[in-house]
């Protein structure tokens, strides 16, 4: 805008839009914490396929029930997902130290060759010195993993060299192991990398996150050797950097592990960093129901703070085992808490295992219903119960329990939402409450779709209005705050996100000098209103059957 107008003639002025855009929110990025066979630990990693969880975590496992649960998630549908992998370690909040922590692999340098008697000497001396110093590289993080990699070094480029007047650099390959003295793929290479902590490609500086995915130094000295000798006529007569210690895949996690330290964020709390996640998944992690109970507690209070659903697997066992429903019902009910931010799904699922030939075997169900719930959501919509028979549950041919109409009778008024079979339909999500649905609580959350919706309002509003924090708190202000908000819920009621044949039926939208008064004013406060009528599933559809016998038809 001019400051002022100094000569005749016309003036352009660019006035802002009182409109801003108000996006909705993702409705279905899936957290899972737990066991991973490789990968950083302690850290929320966004994936976007089970190829990428292969990539970064190591595929399947069987000691990981989280690797599992991530694979039935995309196979059903699901998109987005951030994985915490999770390992016991000897700074672990545990009140014991593990028995067993998780160690990366170390690896010291190693020299043989075939020069002249004189010029070997040199070289293993210049080795010994490195060694001397304490320099060794180890696995970017734990796990038995990284024993199956070769480090071997190489002469750098003789024109680096030169330029930089530096006889010190050398090339650094990482290859997978394909045998104990054979390498087998290379993973990595980095070219011209200096011993010298003042050089930019100082090793030091290269075997970092975010650069190489393999390698860290383990140990870092700045007395180091200034030269290596190599015979890059054979290169396999290297230098070389061979495993010293071995790796450890850790122990049995507990709860103390799974949950982590919310200050150090650890654990579960490594999703404080993650930007947005709308479902939490905790597959089993030990043998224990109790310690998972416990891991619950504290998710269920995480996902409050974080406007999450936590997807509840059930306790192990089956109805048979427990002799009746009201047996499920009490085991469950001293396993989680009903908490309206939760929902459970029983029985178990039955699917193949690839790692065992396929055979069948019971897993969790929090993955497949995740992506059930992702592929419900791009398909109908967050508002849509993820439930019914397009809710099918891809890659699982059986459930552990088989269900009968009046066993789903007595735990879907529980609050309990079953996993059915049905002819020609097959294996299919069969319930969608929240952990307050049971129709005794009469809870206004009682339904997984109802709050869901109101989450997803929530966290976009919540987002979409950071622009009116220090804005002059007065009518112009709310006027343009109705019109973004109102936007936003009309293209949701168009969309058949709530109840009501018109806008007014279907929700509203208030802030005046109702909401907001002059002490609200004053203290620097703007009240918004925000209602909505949200759909609600039809669970329950009667037909009622009359004969007819003479009477007329209208």
């Amino acid at each position: 805008m001019p400051t002022a107008y100094t000569y005749p003639g016309v003036y352009v002025e660019e006035l802002p839009s009182s409109v801003r855009s108000i996006i909705g929110v993702g409705t279905s990025i899936t957290a899972f914490v737990g066991r991973a066979l490789k990968g950083p630990t302690d850290k929320a990693t966004l994936i976007h396929s089970f190829a990428d969880y292969t990539r970064i975590f190591g595929g399947l496992w069987t000691k990981s029930n989280m690797s599992y649960a991530v694979y039935q998630y995309f196979q059903n549908g699901g998109v987005d997902a951030i994985i915490v992998r999770v390992v016991a370690t000897k700074n672990s909040n545990a009140k014991t130290p593990p028995t067993e922590p998780a160690m990366p692999a170390t690896f010291t340098l190693h020299y043989t060759t075939t020069k002249a008697p004189a010029e070997k000497a040199s070289a293993e001396k210049a080795v010994e010195e490195l060694k001397a110093t304490g320099f060794k590289l180890k696995a970017a993080n734990p796990g038995l993993w990284g024993e199956k990699l070769d480090i071997v070094l190489s002469d750098a480029d003789e024109e680096k060299k030169e330029q930089d007047e530096d006889p010190t650099y050398f090339n650094i390959a990482i290859y997978q192991k394909i045998a104990s003295d054979e390498p087998g793929p290379m993973l990595e290479m980095f070219r011209n990398v200096s011993l010298d902590p003042e050089k930019p490609r100082f090793i030091g500086k290269i075997l970092v996150d975010g650069v190489s995915a393999y390698l860290r130094v383990a140990c870092e000295n700045k007395d180091l050797p200034p030269k290596l000798v190599f015979d890059n006529s054979k290169p396999e007569k290297n230098p070389k950097y061979v495993l010293n210690a071995g790796a450890s895949d850790g122990a049995e996690l507990t709860s103390q592990m799974v949950v982590g330290d919310e200050d150090a964020k650890t654990g579960m709390y490594a999703l404080k960093d993650a930007d947005l996640f709308n479902l939490l998944c905790i597959p089993a992690y030990s043998e224990s129901d109790n310690d998972r109970k416990v891991t619950y507690a504290a998710a269920l209070k995480f996902c409050n703070d974080k406007r999450a659903i936590l997807l509840v697997d059930p306790p192990a066992g089956t109805i048979d085992s427990w002799n009746s429903t009201a047996k499920v019902l009490e085991n469950i009910n001293e396993y989680i808490d009903r908490d309206k931010n939760g929902a459970i799904f029983f029985p178990r699922i039955v699917a193949p295992d690839p790692l065992e030939e396929y055979r069948l075997k019971e897993f969790d169900p929090c993955g497949v219903v995740a992506g059930v719930i992702a592929r419900t959501d791009a398909q109908r919509g967050v508002w849509k119960a993820p439930a019914g028979i397009e809710a099918v549950l891809s890659g699982v041919p059986d459930l552990a329990v088989r269900l009968t109409n009046e066993q789903n009778g007595e735990l879907n008024p529980k609050g309990v939402n079953c996993l059915r079979i049905f002819p020609d339909v097959g294996r299919v999500i069969w319930g969608s409450r929240t952990l307050r649905g049971a129709d005794s609580l009469t809870d206004q959350w009682k339904y997984l779709s109802v709050r869901r919706t109101a989450l997803y309002i929530e966290e976009t509003l919540f987002r979409g209005t950071q622009w009116v924090v220090f804005e002059p708190n007065d009518e112009r202000l709310w006027a343009q705050i109705r019109l973004n908000i109102g936007a936003f819920m009309h293209s949701l009621f168009v969309k058949g996100a709530f109840q009501g044949s018109d806008p007014k039926q279907a929700y509203l939208v208030k802030c005046d000098s109702e909401t907001t008064t002059q002490t609200d004013i004053d203290a620097g406060i703007v009240n918004i209103l925000v209602g909505f009528a949200p759909l609600k599933p039809a669970e329950f559809v009667v037909l009622k059957i009359q004969q007819l016998a003479g009477q007329e038809l209208e």
